[in-house]
């Protein structure tokens, strides 16, 4: 029988020995840390019974994903959960940008601006399904929606400053704001409306939902899909070199590509190996986890309701913000992304006491504390919110790094959004998953599609390898 090592049991990993799996083949997953899932774990970090996600915790693309739509996982245990309200961004007006799964509703709470939401977004909608079909293969591909991705392909080569100045006021250009500073990139660089094009349009196609007990729930069911089909999970396993796993058939690496290179050594061709360790990271994030008793009182009517918030004020100083953290500066006032899963996830809090997720941008390798500029931001937004904090708990991007190897510098991203890795992560190469070992893969979401919980990188790196194998 051929057999497969995947190096990691993140997302992307076990969607890789997952499809590895369906196909026969005999798969195994070593695993370094003590527990499987990456950055989708799930932690108890502040008080007993309060459970927050260490990384990874909203999941627009998830539903989305071709490859997990197939498996059924709820046959596993994963149940999805919707908050009322998917996005809020509030103003210091007390007005917000708001974004619900509905477009009607959307158009409609944007006023003047509703209408131009609809002709940017409709025609996204409308096709989701077949969209999302095509962003998440790899680039170079024969197109099976041309027509669509060419609508995508209008506004997505934009900054995402230019494509704002299709909205007015300035709560429906800070919530496209916000999305496209997903990318982690300048908002005045090139392509970075392709971000908040999907992550909008993802709110409309099947919303921003959470995982039912954490975001673990999603690798938990991953992991017992594998074992349900033959596979082998070990944890506490670090891989130090090819040589431990170059005896398998089809070797699959969830790693960064400067790891991958390191772990290659001399097998790995030269040029590639350089191209490898030129990856250009993102900018980093400080994590930091809240109790908060009573929820945060937001001024905001609608941020109450919100599954996640983006503070970080009008579009001018979103794209302030992400100028400084790209250039190495810490901004006074950072990006910060809350989540507050437990709107449509009660079982997380522990009576009146709620878990309070959020992470701010920050410069790569940024060594500070930016606990106290994160509350800052949400007090900005929810005065008295300090009075309610009955615990709380740090990373930043050191101990991002050292939590999960992959995340360099405190990089979650997978890898910077410049303009070449954009569209060509992690190398120029028509396989972008071949690492030029023969046999040996890239999964991890240093390769295309990218950053998010939809093992899309997993799943075609495995069909890569499961070409050769053939």
């Amino acid at each position: 029988m051929t057999d497969a090592i995947v190096v990691g049991a993140g997302p992307n990993g076990l969607a890789a020995a997952v499809t590895l799996a369906r196909r026969g083949v005999s798969v195994t997953v070593l695993e370094a840390a003590a527990t499987i899932g990456g950055g989708t774990r799930t932690s108890e970090n502040t008080l007993p019974g309060v459970l927050h996600d260490d990384c990874s915790a909203i999941h627009p693309t998830s539903l989305a994903s071709p490859f997990l739509r197939d498996l059924d996982l709820e046959r596993h245990g994963l149940r999805w959960r919707w908050p009322e309200v998917d996005l809020a961004h509030p103003l210091d007006s007390g007005s917000a940008g708001v974004l619900v799964r509905s477009l009607d509703d959307t158009v409609a709470g944007l006023g003047i601006d509703g209408p131009a939401w609809r002709r940017v977004f409709g025609p996204l909608v409308a096709g989701w399904d077949d969209l999302i079909g095509e962003l998440f293969r790899p680039v170079l591909h024969l197109p099976r929606h041309p027509l669509l991705l060419a609508r995508f392909g209008l506004g997505a080569p934009l900054p995402a400053t230019l494509l704002a100045k299709m909205w007015r006021t300035p709560e429906a250009r800070a919530l496209f704001a916000g999305c496209a500073a997903h990318s982690f990139a300048p908002l005045t660089q090139p392509l970075t409306s392709a971000m908040g094009l999907i992550i909008a349009a993802s709110g409309h196609g099947s919303g921003w939902p959470v995982a039912e007990g954490g975001s673990r729930s999603i690798t938990d069911a991953l992991a017992a899909r594998l074992v349900e089909l033959g596979g082998t999970i070990k944890t506490g396993v670090p891989v130090e070199s090819y040589g431990e796993v170059s005896h398998a058939d089809a070797v699959l690496l969830d790693l960064a590509p400067r790891a991958a290179a390191d772990l290659l050594g001399a097998a790995q061709p030269a040029r590639i190996a350089r191209a490898y360790r030129r990856y250009r990271h993102a900018p980093g994030a400080f994590k930091l986890d809240l109790a908060v008793e009573g929820g945060v009182p937001w001024t905001n009517e609608p941020s109450r309701r919100a599954g996640t918030l983006h503070l970080g004020g009008t579009i001018e100083e979103v794209t302030a913000a992400e100028r400084d953290t790209n250039r190495g500066r810490m901004p006074e006032r950072p990006f910060v992304l809350v989540g507050q899963q437990y709107l449509a996830d009660p079982s997380r809090s522990a009576g009146n006491v709620h878990p309070i997720y959020a992470y701010a941008h920050v410069p790569h390798g940024y060594p500070g504390d930016a606990t106290e500029v994160i509350i800052d931001q949400i007090e900005r937004f929810a005065p008295g919110v300090r009075e309610r904090i009955v615990g709380r708990f740090a990373r930043g991007t050191t101990e991002l790094a050292s939590y999960n190897r992959n995340f360099i510098g405190g990089d979650i991203v997978g890898g910077a959004n410049n303009i070449p890795q954009v569209a060509l992560r992690p190398r120029i190469a028509v396989d972008p998953y071949y690492t030029g070992v023969p046999g040996v893969y890239l999964c991890s979401a240093a390769t295309p599609p990218g950053a998010g919980v939809h093992g899309m990188c997993g799943f075609n790196a495995a069909s890569s390898a499961l070409r050769a194998l053939r």
